[in-house]
């Protein structure tokens, strides 16, 4: 029952932290013409000053007496090694994969930034079980192809000059990079301490970067959507979708956890037709209609899979 209740738990964690992701590509609009490298450290710095706070408090709150508490409950210092690792995810999977979506839009359009993101369901029920010394499961793989041809479908389908196709591949590695980099991290650290020390390695990273291309334009006082918008993608995008995405990884593996990726596009267009800027069209109601399908399929994975390792957060 408690084992049942986990997955349960990871399920819902995994749609919830896709769909919040896919309300980025929308509110990075509104913060077009800031400066986007001090933009993005300005978001990931925010993130993990509230993240090493929860992770302070909850030390704090620690009784004297008490069993031994999770990762995420100490401020675990990483290993040298592990502290190259936290400084890759967070190049890749942070801040190469907002670079990349961000600059993608600028040579291609944001469907096809959003199909080729879309296929992540297939890298993840591939590579996801391999790294975890498992074979992938014949019906996890048809399940990630249906709900990659409905991202597809969701997101248009559009075409673009060659430099936009290579920004949108970049972006589909940085998606993949920041779940699988993360897998040998959260037995040791957590959901919650990952998301910290990723997030600081891509405020400083980004900030560096800024300096250099932007100097001291690299920061300017932003306008009141702007601020809005910085806090939206610190407080949701960031801090909520990081700790209820690594948290379903712990719970449901990489593997059955990317199947959820392709409500990134959905997602985007939801919040599309949500804020009037265009109409849902038929084709892209058949490709969530095709999503539904695949993750739905690939939930029958969760009762033949080997048991998961108990969240770390």
């Amino acid at each position: 029952m408690e084992q049942t209740a986990s997955r349960a738990r990871g399920v819902a964690q995994a749609a919830l932290a896709m769909i919040t992701l896919g309300t980025l590509a929308a509110v990075s609009a509104v913060i077009a013409h800031y400066p986007i490298y001090g933009g993005q450290a300005v978001r990931y710095a925010v993130a993990t000053a509230f993240l090493l706070g929860v992770a302070r408090w909850r030390r704090r709150r620690r009784p004297v007496q008490s069993p031994p508490v999770k990762p995420d409950a100490l401020l675990v210092r990483p290993t040298v090694r592990e502290s190259l690792l936290f400084a890759v995810l967070a190049v890749t999977g942070l801040a190469g994969f907002n670079l990349c979506m961000v600059e993608g839009t600028h040579y291609t359009s944001p469907a096809t930034i959003g199909t080729v993101i879309g296929s992540a369901p297939i890298v993840f029920a591939l590579i996801g079980p391999l790294m975890e010394r498992r074979r992938p499961t014949a019906r996890l793989v048809t399940a990630a192809v249906v709900v990659t041809i409905g991202a597809g479908l969701t997101s248009g389908l559009c075409g673009g000059r060659p430099l936009g196709l290579l920004l949108a591949v970049g972006a589909l590695v940085g998606q993949v990079a920041f779940s699988l980099l993360a897998v040998p991290l959260l037995p040791k650290f957590g959901a919650i301490l990952v998301s910290a020390y990723s997030s600081a390695a891509a405020a400083m990273i980004l900030f560096a970067i800024g300096l250099t291309v932007d100097g001291t334009a690299v920061l300017r006082r932003p306008t009141v959507g702007e601020a809005v918008s910085i806090a939206y993608l610190a407080t949701f995008v960031t801090i909520t979708a990081f700790i209820l995405w690594y948290d379903a990884i712990s719970l449901i593996g990489a593997d059955l956890a990317g199947l959820f990726s392709g409500l990134i596009p959905i997602s985007a267009l939801a919040t599309t037709a949500f804020l009037g800027i265009r109409a849902i069209r038929p084709a892209e109601l058949a490709g969530s209609v095709l999503v539904g399908i695949g993750v739905v399929v690939g939930m029958g994975d969760l009762g033949a899979s080997r048991s998961r390792s108990e969240p770390a957060a």
